[in-house]
Parts: C-alpha cells; structure tokens; sequence
C-alpha cells in the first residue's frame, strides 16, 4: 500500500511515522518540517519506545507524490478549503481517503468533491504534540475508530484496520462512524475549549472543583445533541465520567487548541463547536454552555 499524509502536524506525522516503520510505503507532504525531515528524518518520542526514521519520503507539493492507494488526512480543519489542489493528485481509479480529522462536516465535504465512496472516516483518541521541526512528541493514548461514510466494503476497513494493527496503533472498526465523532466531541468540547480559553492544561482544569463540574456539563450538553442525531446506540451520560478519570491520567497535557491560541495561530472553531452547535439546533437540543464557549474562543480571535 502507498500512502500519502496531507496535514502532517502532531498526528499525521505520528501516524504516518508508525505506518512508514511498519513497512507501508508513506509519503509526508510537508511545509514547516519539509527541511529539516529531508535533512534528517524524523524523530518520534513517545512513551511506548522512542524512534527515529533517517529517510523519509518528504514533499512540498501532491503532484510531486502522485496517484497513492490511500490519502491519510490531518489537517486541521479551516483549511478544508484547500482540500480540491492537495488531495485531486493523489488520487487514482481506485484510492481512498480516510480523514482523521476533529469535529463534524470533513467527511461531507470529501465526498462531495471526490465521491462519497471513497470516504472513510476515523477519530483518533490521541494526546500528542509538535516539537521543533522534525520531532513529534506522544504523551499518551493513540487509538483510533474507523467507519465508513457510506456503507459500501466493510472489507476494506478491516483490511485498514489490519495495516494500523500491524504498524503497532490500537485500531477498530465501527458500523456507527457518527456516534464515534459524537464521543470524540464530547472530550473535544470541554477540553479544547477551556483549555485554549484559560491557557490551563487538562489537570488545572479538573484540579478546580467549579471547572471540573463545568467540564462535566458541557460534556452532557454534547451528549443530549449527538444522542438526537439519530446514532444506532444512545451515549450514556455515564460517558462523561469515563472521560473525566481517563483525563485524569493525562498529567499536564496541553490540547492542541491551547498551544494554537498560544501561538497566535487560527482555531478549529467551525468543525469543532459550530458544526455541533447546528446540529444540536436542528434537532431543537439547546447548548448554552457549548454556545458561549464558542463565542469567548471567537472573541479571543478577533
């Protein structure tokens, strides 16, 4: 299988690292780390064994990689507007493309330029960060659930599920892609969010007793919207809690939203918080503590 990562932040350069040590042909295309990968590879730290991988196939543009069997998707989500001249070269008869993306809307948007049967989508459960460039950091977790956009080969997903399998990532399949993008938000919401508002990692927030009931509410409101959205099984509201001890075993993990505010860069708002937030709306499900989250973080940007 050939493999190409668009999106090669923290996760796309993690993913992509695991596939390419397993033996998938993987191709990074690359901005920031494109020098200093070409230079001298990349280095992985995590906490199941650091790694480093001294030739890797690094490229500025699509065009330069070519038709692939699979585009692993990971950008970040305002800049789904670019996906027409970053994906359309990678594309051949029969390539897929799996979005690991956060929030509701990516995969709609794929399919609707390049065909809903070639759209898979996944969540991935991961904690990890950029460094300086060409070193990725995993602090912790890293599964990841894939489902279908459409029902069409659940073949291929297993033989997808396989290839992570084998490149060492904790991996599933799911019939219910939608109820795996609802639980993902219900610790995206809270988290990100606050996080990224109060510049305070995870355990700050959940040392606090008020923020940590707050955590919890907004984690409730995301499961009354996602469970209107019409998903095969309801979320308990006991998922809050399972979220709230798993977080507690975090340590002092910055979200990926924190560090962005905090390097003055542009904020996954629409897919993480709008997108749900229209969602919950057209189904007559209120928000409120959801909506004024949203509306700080996008005060803070202007």
């Amino acid at each position: 299988m050939k493999v190409a990562v668009v999106g090669a932040g923290a996760l796309g350069l993690y993913y992509g690292a695991l596939l390419q040590r397993s033996g998938v042909e993987t191709h990074f295309l690359l901005r920031r780390d494109y020098e200093a990968v070409s230079r001298s590879g990349l280095q992985v730290y995590s906490i199941n064994g650091d790694f480093h991988l001294p030739k890797v196939n690094a490229w500025r543009t699509s065009r330069e990689i070519g038709p692939v069997d699979l585009v692993l998707v990971g950008l970040k989500t305002f800049a789904n507007d670019h996906y027409a001249e970053m994906i359309a070269p990678l594309l051949g008869e029969h390539s897929q493309i799996l979005t690991l993306q956060n929030g509701l809307g990516n995969e709609e948007s794929l399919a609707e330029l390049f065909g809903a049967e070639r759209v898979i989508g996944g969540v991935a459960f991961l904690c990890s960060n950029r460094g300086e460039p060409g070193v990725v950091h995993h602090l912790g977790a890293g599964r990841i659930i894939l489902g279908e956009f459409q029902r069409l080969d659940r073949d291929r997903l297993d033989q997808l599920v396989q290839i992570f399998q084998q490149a060492g990532v904790d991996c599933k399949a799911t019939d219910d892609l939608k109820r795996a993008r609802w639980e993902k938000l219900v610790w995206n919401i809270p988290f990100n969010g606050l996080a990224a508002l109060l510049q305070q990692p995870v355990d700050r927030l959940l040392a606090v007793g008020a923020t940590r009931k707050l955590v919890r509410e907004l984690m409730l409101e995301v499961i009354a919207a996602g469970n209107q959205q019409g998903l095969l099984k309801a979320i308990p509201e006991s998922y809050a809690d399972t979220m709230l001890e798993f977080t507690d075993n975090m340590g002092e993990y910055r979200p990926s939203m924190q560090i962005d505010r905090e390097e003055g860069r542009q904020l996954e708002t629409g897919a993480i918080f709008r997108n749900p937030l229209l969602f919950g709306a057209a189904k007559g499900v209120p928000m409120p503590r959801v909506e004024m989250l949203a509306t700080l973080l996008e005060q803070g940007q202007l």
